[in-house]
């Protein structure tokens, strides 16, 4: 077999996902595999988008955003510059989204911590007055 090409369980040991996965995606037409009757190869194209996939994934990225992404890169002469741009523009607006969820995440932890402190002191009033 060509050494370019993986199969659907080469693919899912590569990259920690399930055939059920990939076919979700191929579903979606964010993948592209050859097919043989029954059996998907997968191309280096395929790897290095759902290497890019599961990296949007990863960041919070909609699919329909890994879409428009991805499909950029087909869109002739500045087609690896618009993709990039669209890329940079999408995690600009995630790294905001991510920042605010973050800022509001340590305002409930401090609040929690301070919780638990008091409840902790109520906690050894009432053993002390219980003793």
């Amino acid at each position: 077999m060509n050494e370019d090409l993986m199969t659907i369980r080469a693919m899912c040991d590569e990259f920690e996902v399930t055939p059920r996965t990939l076919r979700f995606y191929e579903a979606k037409e964010l993948l592209f595999p050859i097919r043989e009757g029954q059996k998907r190869l997968f191309t280096r194209r395929d790897r290095a988008r759902l290497k890019l996939i599961l990296q949007g994934k990863r960041f919070g990225f909609s699919l329909e955003d890994m879409r428009q992404i991805l499909d950029l890169y087909d869109q002739g002469e500045n087609g690896a510059e618009l993709q990039l741009r669209r890329a940079v523009d999408l995690a600009e607006k995630r790294l905001a989204e991510m920042e605010a969820q973050r800022a509001q995440l340590d305002t409930a932890i401090a609040e929690l911590r301070e919780r638990r402190s008091w409840g902790i002191a109520r906690l050894d009033e009432i053993v002390r007055s219980a003793a």
